[in-house]
């Protein structure tokens, strides 16, 4: 990476940015004391000139790399012709063009008339999903799943049970929630025992606590974030499918960390055939810009009538003008099969890094959304501290790389989707040196 003001820093002036850290409240976990420069690609550079991999991604938002040239083309560009242009008020350009062109990328066979909704980010996308089924329905509660994260509003923290740091301390939440088990293979027996456990925690939860023509929509990741990148076996979801339809539930996917390419399909519920009725979808969507969205059948999507639901920022100009340069790049680049490809090359040489490790549980994941877990050989009993060592021993190497999973017993890799074969081999041969040495 090329130096530019780096170059001339003094010392003073260094200071001067490592003191304003000051001004940031301690709200936000930090995983580094980093101050960044710039970034392009894998890379970010700090005000001192250090060179790091970044395999967070802004926690899976940069799938495009940073700085994509076309993106930053498509968002200069833009932000020279009009910057916000209120929904309510204005039509703009990239607005409609993306209203065009996102609903040809919902799941299915493409016959049902699919239609969007933007906002900003993934918890307003998700208000917005539970929002839309309540009133297309005339139903009051809903059911998710437990370890699932949905979000920080007052709303979305009543749906998130991926760990109590997120929801302590704020209750009474809202009401008319009801969880679940994840199907959880490591935990629950396998494939087969994970899926018939979950299933029949949802048929109990029918038989004692609610109707099932009381619930509104299942709120379902395909694959788990936060709650630690589990990877449900492929025939839950179908299941799932069959359960929403036999009692008129919605099923609604929250795609916020897996959709995009993310999992080497643009869309997580595809790996299974799965098609839901309301789509969730945030990070990926505008390589670092603030945009959210759901989409969903039109005649679904228009029980939100005239004033129902809406948002100052949602759908912004210059963000929907970097959403447009996403998607041009993911397919342009075919970073659909690089994502998969590339995730494979990653879990294998994980794999083989861990082999014959104490306390490495599993490596999973699926596309470039991989994770190590830590836990004890036969009870599982999470071992936070060796993911935190595991994490610390990267930073060190100039890798960076995050915690998951409700203990933080797990690390994630979240590379982005154009990351190289030989960056992989980078991380993978960091991530080696660290393991042998705990």
């Amino acid at each position: 990476m090329d130096q530019h003001s780096t170059d001339v820093l003094t010392m003073d002036d260094h200071q001067a940015w490592q003191e304003r850290r000051r001004g940031v409240p301690p709200t936000w976990t930090r995983y580094t004391d980093l101050v960044v420069e710039r970034g392009s690609g894998s890379w970010l550079e700090t005000i001192d000139g250090q060179r790091y991999l970044d395999y967070t991604s802004g926690i899976g938002v940069t799938s495009t790399g940073h700085a994509h040239p076309r993106v930053v083309a498509a968002i200069t560009e833009q932000a020279a012709s009009i910057i916000h242009a209120q929904q309510n008020i204005l039509y703009h350009k990239p607005g409609l063009e993306l209203h065009e062109r996102l609903p040809r990328y919902f799941p299915g066979d493409g016959d049902d008339d699919i239609a969007l909704f933007l906002s900003n980010s993934g918890a307003e996308a998700v208000e917005a999903a539970v929002k839309l089924a309540k009133i297309a329905t005339r139903r009051p509660l809903v059911v998710a799943f437990r370890g699932g994260f949905h979000g920080r509003t007052h709303a979305t923290m009543a749906l998130t049970s991926s760990g109590v740091r997120i929801r302590g301390h704020f209750e009474p939440l809202p009401g008319g929630v009801h969880f679940v088990s994840y199907p959880d293979p490591l935990r629950m027996g396998g494939p087969e025992a994970a899926v018939e456990r979950t299933i029949g925690e949802i048929e109990h939860l029918f038989a004692t606590l609610a109707y099932p023509d009381d619930v509104a929509g299942f709120l379902i990741e395909p694959i788990l974030g936060e709650g630690g990148y589990v990877v449900p076996p492929d025939h839950f979801l179908p299941a799932l499918r069959r359960l929403s339809d036999r009692h008129g539930i919605l099923l609604i996917c929250d795609e916020v960390q897996t959709g995009f390419a993310r999992t080497g399909r643009f869309f997580a519920s595809e790996w299974s055939g799965t098609v839901p009725d309301i789509l969730v979808m945030a990070k990926g969507i505008a390589s670092g810009m603030p945009l959210s969205g759901i989409m969903a059948r039109r005649s679904l999507l228009e029980a939100f009538t005239p004033g129902a639901h809406g948002g100052t920022y949602g759908g912004n100009a210059v963000a929907c003008a970097a959403a447009l340069a996403t998607l041009d790049v993911i397919e342009d680049e075919g970073l659909v099969e690089s994502a998969r490809r590339g995730g494979e090359r990653l879990r294998a040489g994980l794999r083989q890094a861990a082999a014959g490790c104490d306390g490495v549980a599993e490596v999973r994941g699926r596309g470039l959304m991989v994770a190590i877990e830590f836990a004890e050989a036969g009870t599982l009993r999470p071992l936070p501290d060796k993911a935190k060592a595991l994490m610390a021993g990267a930073l060190e190497r100039r890798l960076l790389l995050l915690s998951c999973g409700t203990y933080g017993q797990g690390v994630r890799f979240i590379p982005p989707l154009n990351t190289t074969d030989d960056e992989v081999d980078l991380a993978i041969r960091i991530v080696g040196e660290v393991l042998a040495g705990m």
